[in-house]
């Protein structure tokens, strides 16, 4: 039986009668797709996001943010710090500074700073006052804040800590003095006085207002007080 070929079917031919077959083929231009639609990275990219994991693949843009100065990183603004020293040592209204700027406006590395100076005075005295002075400012302007508190006063530990702090700078500008007027003693204990009043007259117009009325006494004397410690500590009294 013979089968005539059709379209499609393949003609088996005997190697005896085949004559010596030559020719070429040519390979089709097939591109396997491994990722679905081109232009979605290669397949591994691809199946990651499929199964929810594409944030693995992310890279954070670096933000362009300039780099701060380091007193601006600090908090440290230098003009504020000059102008509340100017306050505390001219406490006089008549002069015409703001000084309620120096309550209502805290900062720590201004009466830092003065405390810190206010030690490195008291070394020329006695060098283990150094610590015992921080330690004062901190836990005195401690005391003073709760006793305000309970007085009714309506301040923060930041803002009593602060002007504790700056009203230290009347008794680093009388200290010096005392060194060249040592040797006289009634003048000597009056420059203490007025160091004293100065610094305490500071801090008190500041944190004593109108809503202590008649308690004003019961906050003015610690005070007081206080800064009579702080300058015992530079003379060794």
């Amino acid at each position: 039986m013979q089968f005539s070929p059709n379209n499609g079917d393949f003609t088996f031919v005997s190697s005896t009668e085949a004559e010596e077959l030559s020719g070429t083929i040519t390979t089709p231009d097939v591109k396997v797709n491994m990722g679905g639609d081109s232009g979605k990275g290669p397949y591994a990219t691809t199946f990651l996001r499929q199964r929810g994991y594409g944030w693995l693949l992310e890279v954070e843009e670096e933000d362009g943010e300039e780099i701060k100065p380091l007193l601006e990183e600090l908090d440290i603004d230098l003009k504020d710090i000059y102008y509340k020293i100017r306050c505390v040592l001219m406490p006089m209204p008549s002069l015409g500074y703001n000084r309620q700027v120096v309550r209502d406006n805290p900062d720590f590395w201004g009466p830092l700073a003065v405390v810190l100076l206010f030690s490195m005075i008291s070394i020329y005295g006695q060098f283990r006052v150094v610590s015992w002075i921080i330690t004062i400012w901190i836990f005195g302007s401690l005391t003073i804040f709760l006793l305000a508190r309970v007085l009714g006063g309506e301040v923060s530990y930041g803002q009593v800590l602060g002007v504790i702090g700056y009203s230290l700078l009347p008794l680093i500008v009388v200290a010096p003095m005392l060194t060249v007027i040592r040797s006289f003693d009634v003048v000597s204990t009056l420059i203490k006085l007025f160091g004293v009043f100065w610094a305490a007259y500071s801090a008190a117009s500041l944190l004593v207002g109108d809503e202590f009325k008649t308690k004003k006494p019961l906050l003015i004397y610690p005070i007081f007080l206080l800064y009579i410690y702080f300058f015992s500590l530079y003379t060794g009294v």
